[in-house]
């Protein structure tokens, strides 16, 4: 009996030397010490034995059994100081190598120019409304009194949603106009920036994706000087304090008189330079008193109430002020383009 103790204390040893991992190590825990083992098995058969012999080969078989668990506790000792160490060597920083600095983004011209505009607008009371892109043909055109057989609709009856009626992509943001009036909450400051919609080919100054803003004040007494003396201060605020203003007559269905605002080039101040063409003026916007036919349209009495409206290419302004001059990098994300703003 102590030869078979010993011919399995010196075969667990030799099992014990060849286990690599901590995972091996404990499959041959399993199969020397678990119920079913031969070590096991002698313990269980011990009942056989004559009371004299009985102590004297329990003993034996619990010193064997002991000094197996305290082989088991050593080797697994030692493979997992052997795992920690390779770890650390494989997770080893070297302190004396340069980092790598992470690489920061910032705002992209539009939505800085946005968030410009947004700031000028609200640091004179008013508020930002935003509503659908896919709109109503009656909003987009009908409210803003401009009718089915309207020559502006020529070249903005353009994507029309399949299936549903009068519903487009809007291609404008005046409809916002529209929606804030039929609230009836008077009076109104407010502007709408937002995403229209063109069917216009891509070149350097069309995108059949682009930005507009529009604005809107409606309330008792409003006329055309506070027009200009609201859109004087914007100008100012946008491209500078030197910056003057003119408004040149133009037309438009839903204002009544018209106008575009031009402001003095930021780049020359007036002198004529390649980012005004020459003429010291940019063309920044279309304004003018809003139709008393759209406010009636909307449910504002125009005998009581009047207002102003305007709206602006946010793509032109962003290319005027950072010089740009072509507008499809404006979407084509090249970062070594954006880098420079």
């Amino acid at each position: 009996m102590k030869e078979k103790l010993n011919e399995i204390k010196e075969t667990a040893a030799a099992r014990i030397s060849q286990a690599l991992d901590l995972k091996a190590l404990d499959a041959v825990r399993v199969e020397i010490l678990s119920k079913k083992s031969e070590l096991t098995r002698i313990s269980r058969g011990m009942g056989s034995l004559s009371p004299e012999e009985r102590p004297v080969v329990g003993q034996l078989v619990n010193k064997v059994r002991s000094e197996i668990e305290d082989m088991f506790e050593k080797a697994a000792s030692e493979l997992k100081a052997k795992e920690r160490a390779a770890r650390l060597a494989k997770e080893t920083i070297d302190v004396t190598m340069p980092g790598k600095a992470p690489e920061l983004g910032h705002l992209h011209p539009m939505t800085a120019v946005i968030d410009n505009i947004k700031n000028i607008f609200i640091g004179m009371g008013y508020e930002i409304a935003e509503g659908p892109e896919v709109e109503r043909a009656y909003y987009n055109f009908e409210a803003l009194n401009i009718p089915k057989d309207h020559p502006a609709r020529d070249e903005q009856d353009t994507f029309y949603v399949e299936g549903c009626g009068d519903f487009l992509l809007r291609t404008q943001t005046s409809p916002m106009q529209v929606r804030v009036m039929e609230t009836g909450k008077l009076p109104i400051r407010m502007i709408a920036p937002g995403r229209v919609y063109r069917s216009d080919e891509v070149d350097a100054t069309h995108s059949p994706v682009f930005h507009q803003l529009e604005g809107l004040v409606i309330d008792k007494g409003i006329t055309m000087g506070d027009l200009k003396g609201a859109l004087a201060v914007f100008a100012k605020e946008l491209f500078g304090e030197d910056t003057k203003v003119r408004f040149r007559p133009h037309h438009f269905p839903f204002t009544e008189p018209s106008a575009e605002m031009d402001a003095s080039c930021f780049a020359c101040h007036g002198k004529g330079c390649r980012v005004c063409k020459d003429s010291g003026w940019i063309e920044v916007l279309g304004c003018g008193m809003v139709h008393p036919k759209v406010l009636e349209m909307c449910g504002i009495d125009s005998k009581i109430y009047s207002g102003f409206a305007f709206g602006m290419g946010l793509e032109r302004v962003a290319m005027q002020k950072y010089a740009i001059s072509d507008l499809r990098l404006l979407f084509e994300n090249d970062t070594k383009f954006l880098k420079q703003f």
